[in-house]
């Protein structure tokens, strides 16, 4: 099977649309990373590049003073019916439609073509393009880098892809999941008063989310907003039957001046009641760390003077996390509305692509200082 073609001197639109036309679900990238490394090898210059599975990265070494990391995902989520891409008219602007289009082929593309056309960058760069971004962590192509290859990590700022409406959303959300059980005793519902409703059990916890005021902090002009919230409850045997087992799964989103621990730590002083009267017990599920904004590091300065100023909190975790823990500032900067990703109707605006395609290029074009 001859490898795909990308012109990456061509409107970063039409390479988004190329880019989608190659399908390239979680665990299936060989074909677009066929095509990206040879497009890379064969239309840039003063790169090394490197092949590393379904991962394709790239680095110039041109001696500069700071140093991007510009990273995007090649997978996408299975597709629905939306590949290849189609187009429609909005007023004067275009639509793209299909799958990847927001999340984040689009990204992908404007980093892509920014690698060919900018002959005298103010940074050295370095560009990964990785793969299983979309399922589960374990298999995050960017996290097989992070052990196997380190050093395409360091930098002094990364610029992730991801679909952010064309502002930059500065560092991320940290994530914890906890499930709390209950137990009780299972009886004939005729006859309740024998059993001990495990269901009922989980009513402390409840309440205490009800009741749960969410903090609001502000890192570096970022707005960020922690929330708990139920995300799953279990339990029950039958119509018939007083359950002896039931669960709560509970998902905190803590802004990133909490490290994992002391988030961790909130959460169980915010269940201590049921927990220290044995109404419940706590298993911890999923734990991942926010990223800092560090929007005061002078190269992230300059992103935020390139981009006019626009930046916001970003709600949710990404992979800027992973940076983050190494001491590297990172920011979500792409294409794309995030609510559209996923969706059977995914699409992005013609306008908002070659809008961040200037943007990066003013940065990566202006000195740090």
């Amino acid at each position: 099977m001859s490898t795909a073609h990308l012109d990456l001197h061509d409107d970063p639109v039409e390479l988004t649309a190329a880019l989608v036309d190659i399908p390239s679900v979680s665990q299936d990238e060989a074909a677009v990373a066929d095509a990206v490394e040879a497009a890379l090898r064969a239309q840039t210059t003063g790169f090394e590049i490197v092949r590393d599975g379904n991962r394709v990265l790239a680095r110039t070494d041109r001696g500069r003073p700071s140093r991007v990391i510009l990273a995007g995902h090649l997978d996408t989520v299975p597709i629905a019916e939306n590949v290849p891409h189609h187009r429609t008219p909005d007023g004067d602007d275009t639509v793209l439609h299909g799958c990847g289009t927001v999340d984040m082929k689009s990204g992908d593309a404007v980093f892509l073509h920014l690698a060919a056309t900018v002959a005298d960058p103010a940074h050295d760069l370095t560009l990964i393009f990785y793969d299983c971004e979309e399922i589960d962590a374990a298999r995050n192509g960017l996290g097989v880098i992070e052990r196997e290859l380190p050093d395409w990590l360091e930098a002094d700022v990364a610029i992730l892809g991801e679909p952010t409406g064309g502002l930059i959303e500065a560092g991320c959300q940290g994530t914890v999941r906890v499930r709390l059980e209950a137990s009780g005793v299972r009886a004939h519902s005729a006859r309740s008063w024998m059993g001990d409703n495990a269901i009922h059990h989980l009513a402390g916890a409840l309440r205490i989310l009800a009741d749960y005021e969410p903090r609001r902090v502000d890192i570096d002009g970022c707005e960020y907003r922690e929330g708990l919230s139920a995300v799953a409850v279990g339990g029950g045997v039958a119509g018939n039957v007083v359950p002896d087992v039931a669960t709560l799964d509970v998902n905190f989103r803590f802004a990133p001046d909490r490290d994992a621990d002391a988030a961790l730590a909130h959460v169980r002083e915010t269940f201590a009641g049921p927990l220290d009267a044995g109404e419940v017990t706590m298993t911890v599920t999923d734990l991942a760390p926010g990223a800092l904004p560090g929007l005061s590091h002078p190269a992230a300065r300059g992103l935020v003077d390139a981009a006019d100023g626009r930046f916001r909190a970003k709600f949710g975790w990404t992979d800027v996390s992973r940076f983050a823990a190494r001491g590297v500032p990172a920011v979500n900067l792409g294409p794309g509305d995030p609510s559209l990703a996923h969706r059977r109707d995914e699409r992005v605006s013609a306008a908002e692509i070659r809008s961040v395609t200037a943007t990066l290029r003013r940065y990566l074009t202006t000195p740090t200082g």
